[in-house]
């Protein structure tokens, strides 16, 4: 260690030297704009406003792995080895007078954040990840040329930071952006020329995923632009959505057309309901915040499903069910009760004055922090349940935080379980999610079935479909229609 320490001073000095001769404002410009992860903020800012789906992604994984890389860096690693910054002369004089220690030099925290945002960047987009990592090393570089770091200060914040982002791997799996076969060989639907027959009703409370930025107004009238025969008709705050869908499902049904919807979730569910009813196609054009069903039939544009509503592009999917004692309702996405349908009741009444991604951090904060588990009943037992989490198909990843699915039409239900009777439910699961042992932790539980039947709700009075809370009561029944709605969808490459 002795002999590794000369050589980091000797290299150190030999920087100083070169710095003396041909001086490089610009790096200690560089150095200045990275404090407090200033300057990859701002980049995780550019990526996620003009890198599309792959770049809000390197960007949010960026900014995760960036601040676990600072924390680790900055809070544990240098009060472990306190070693002193290589020019004491550098300190402030106020920092002087109060006789303040000298933060210490080992690793270079800014080191470590642009290693871990480089490297994050690079996991989830390869070729912004090549733009961004020249960034990162003169970052390095000039941490070294400032006179704050050794040579192996900067090296071992390199080190740490990639490490620590490409242990998210661990916990948030690479997102596969390929299509995931969405059915069976493609389904006969009519080739609308022009959109002639094809009934649209665009909501304009759905969000912003894809509507543009003058609203929904634009949206309607990008979609006249694509397809010009057909009727489109906005949604507007005081209209009942599905007294409109109901209208241009009539009116499809009677042109022998399909049916179209712009919107999230909830919207194409409403939808989807309405074109099984009536044996009518949909077309589903991405216009919420989320769009996790357009994504997953690979829709990731107004154009791509207009392409494919002309061409007669389609395929079948599945419905997943669910029937209680009130009602039968369909699910596209996803079911749950337990502490999820009561996040989305308070993200739900919160979104109207903080809007809806505001709301939701509220509402993640006050479920999990009053949450208690809900009883029901099943197989004649009695069983506590922090969540009931139902998939309309395979989901990956495995594990708590299911985000794609693999395919649509392969008739099983994803169920996973949260136990709430174990004792210290709640810390052993947050322990075996972060530890990456959650397959093996006695409080979760899965499987692939075609059905599911629970003989009483209990006090779980709420369920979600397709991320909207709902009332429920008496007994439920998780199960699947096969194929049972057709759906516009381009062809995959």
């Amino acid at each position: 260690m002795r002999r590794l320490d000369a050589v980091d001073r000797a290299l150190f000095d030999r920087v100083a030297l070169a710095r003396l001769r041909h001086a490089q404002p610009w790096l200690r410009r560089l150095s200045r704009a990275a404090d407090h992860g200033v300057l990859w903020m701002g980049t995780a800012a550019v990526l996620g406003a003009v890198g599309g789906r792959a770049g809000r992604r390197a960007a949010l994984r960026g900014v995760g792995s960036l601040a676990m890389a600072s924390a680790v860096a900055n809070i544990a690693a240098k009060q472990l080895t306190r070693r002193p910054r290589p020019v004491l002369d550098q300190v402030p004089v106020v920092r002087q007078l109060l006789r303040q220690p000298v933060t210490s030099s080992f690793p270079s925290g800014h080191s470590a954040s642009a290693a871990a945002f480089a490297t994050a960047v690079a996991i989830e987009a390869p070729l912004l990840g090549v733009v961004v990592a020249p960034v990162a090393a003169a970052v390095g570089a000039s941490r070294i040329y400032t006179g704050a770091h050794y040579p192996g200060d900067v090296l071992a914040g390199f080190a740490l930071g990639s490490g620590l982002a490409a242990l998210t791997l661990r916990w948030w799996p690479r997102t596969n952006d390929r299509p995931p076969l969405a059915g069976p060989p493609p389904r006969p639907a009519p080739a609308l020329t022009e959109g002639a027959g094809l009934s649209v009703v665009v909501n304009s409370g759905s969000g912003s995923g894809a509507l543009l930025a003058d609203g929904p107004e634009d949206t309607a009238a990008v979609l006249h632009t694509l397809l010009p025969r057909a009727q489109v008709r906005v949604c507007g705050p005081d209209d009942d959505l599905p007294a409109l869908l109901a209208e241009a499902a009539d009116r499809a049904a009677a042109d022998g057309g399909a049916l179209g919807v712009c919107g999230g979730d909830g919207s194409v569910n409403l939808a989807a309901s309405l074109a099984v009813e009536r044996d009518l196609p949909l077309a589903v054009f991405p216009g919420g915040t989320l769009n996790h069903f357009a994504l997953d039939l690979g829709i990731e544009s107004l154009e791509a499903t207009a392409g494919a509503v002309e061409a007669g592009s389609a395929c079948g999917v599945d419905l997943g069910l669910a029937v209680d004692g009130t009602e039968r309702r369909i699910f596209l996405n996803t079911f749950s009760l337990g502490v999820y349908p009561e996040l989305v009741r308070l993200r739900e009444s919160l979104e109207g004055r903080l809007g809806k991604w505001p709301a939701l951090a509220v509402a993640v904060a006050r479920a999990l922090g009053s949450a208690e588990p809900v009883t029901v009943e099943a197989g004649g037992r009695s069983r506590r349940l922090w969540l009931l989490f139902a998939g309309n198909g395979a989901y990956d990843p495995p594990g708590f935080a299911p985000t794609r699915r693999t395919g649509l039409a392969d008739g099983l239900l994803d169920i996973r379980v949260v136990d709430g009777g174990s004792p210290f439910a709640r810390t052993r699961l947050a322990a075996a999610f972060l530890s990456g042992t959650l397959s093996r932790s006695r409080v979760y539980h899965s499987a692939r079935l075609t059905g599911l039947g629970l003989d009483s709700l209990g006090d779980a009075d709420r369920i979600a479909v397709d991320g909207e809370s709902l009332p429920a009561a008496g007994a439920l029944r998780l199960g699947k229609a096969p194929n049972a709605l057709t759906v516009y969808r381009p062809e995959p490459s």
